[in-house]
């Protein structure tokens, strides 16, 4: 441990992360490991290279060491085959005699918290897995680590009364400038209007967590609300994002036949280049978050920086981070109804709301909090 020029020590960092996609997990990692860098600590990402991935799916500040280890596809691998080789072969990596003794070892997921051994943990949601692998290192993951910190008191709280376990609670921060900016980007908010018209976005990808199936069937009655022109709806649902390690394509095939049924005719992108993600939350009329299950919702948050309005699901966690920002359903219908005032006009008392909102979780000061909470076990 060395000291920096104001003569606190230094601390050596290991952040590890299980892919180089960009998951909101990803996300968190790069932007708190950049963080950390510019706040003179010595921080190094380990994660795995899925897919030929050399790098991450954006540029990383220098500062930052990067060690991704190659992890190559196996075909006709199942979920829970691939998620013991993606323990293994991180592990292995991690625990090379090669490796350097770090201050602290902070895992950000249940694979690299199964590989980094004795470790921080943030738990960023809980997920309760039926693949008995997947619930195996969901459980390993919770109790093995010696501390644990959570994104919002919600998810604290259900660490606390399902395992007896207390956490440290340090909110996320949100990249408030690049999505305040798109806000200003008219030109890049043009390109992608003149692409998809007038649309509803959520980003994160059709999986049973992000409440996809509730979500297309509020967009069903949304359009029909809102009837456009002979041939041409008068606003669609886009769906961004979507890299996961988990097989969803059972509850795909089920999603993409419930469109056909409702004729949704959804766009779906898929994964969206990071420079390009900005203009296409800004010029969103309107941004959908129905997950059953989160921790935070750093994608929400994003949007609010954007200022596009936000209509999220009425689960405790939302309720405690977006508060007066964002609107609240339960039900598809209810979703729907917050989706037509959404569009119908600004609301700028909740616009300004939002921004304020979001432009208090900087990375920052989350870094911060981090180093703060790194002292108490490192001393």
């Amino acid at each position: 441990m060395s000291r920096g020029q104001d003569g606190a020590q230094r601390l050596s960092v290991a952040l590890l992360s299980y892919s180089t996609k960009p998951r909101g997990g990803v996300v968190h990692t790069l932007a708190l490991a950049e963080a950390l860098a510019a706040a003179g600590q010595d921080v190094t990402v380990w994660t795995l290279g899925r897919g030929g991935d050399a790098g991450f799916f954006r540029p990383v500040d220098p500062a930052v060491r990067q060690r991704v280890v190659p992890f190559p596809d196996v075909p006709g691998e199942t979920t829970g085959a691939r998620v013991l080789r993606s323990i293994a072969v991180l592990r292995d990596a991690f625990h090379r005699p090669d490796t350097p003794a770090y201050d602290i070892v902070h895992a950000q997921d249940c694979i690299s918290a199964n590989a980094a051994g004795r470790c921080v943990r943030t738990v960023h949601h809980i997920d309760h897995f039926t693949t008995p692998e997947l619930a195996a290192c969901h459980e390993r993951a919770l109790t093995a680590p010696y501390a644990h910190l959570c994104v919002s008191r919600a998810v604290a709280a259900e660490l606390a009364a399902g395992w007896g376990i207390e956490a440290h609670v340090i909110p996320n921060g949100v990249a408030y400038e690049r999505f305040a900016a798109a806000a200003r980007d008219t030109a890049g908010q043009r390109r992608w209007r003149e692409g998809l018209g007038r649309y509803v976005l959520t980003v994160g990808g059709i999986e049973p967590r992000k409440g996809s199936l509730d979500l297309l069937e509020a967009f069903a009655l949304l359009r029909a609300r809102m009837p456009g022109p002979a041939g041409s709806p008068a606003v669609r649902l886009v769906v961004a994002g979507g890299e996961t390690l988990f097989d969803y394509r059972d509850y795909r095939a089920r999603w993409e036949a419930r469109a056909a049924e409702l004729g949704a005719e959804p766009v779906v992108l898929g994964p969206v280049a990071d420079d390009a993600l900005p203009a296409l939350v800004a010029a969103a009329g309107a941004f959908a978050f129905p997950s059953v299950k989160e921790g935070f919702g750093l994608a929400a948050m994003e949007a609010l920086a954007a200022g596009v309005p936000l209509v999220v699901r009425d689960l405790p966690v939302l309720r405690e981070v977006f508060g007066p920002a964002a609107g609240f359903a339960a039900t598809p219908a209810a979703l729907a109804d917050g989706l037509a005032r959404a569009l119908a006009g600004p609301d700028p008392a909740r616009r300004a709301a939002g921004r304020e909102l979001a432009a208090r979780h900087t990375w920052r000061a989350a870094a911060e909090r981090h180093v703060a909470f790194y002292r108490t076990l490192s001393g």
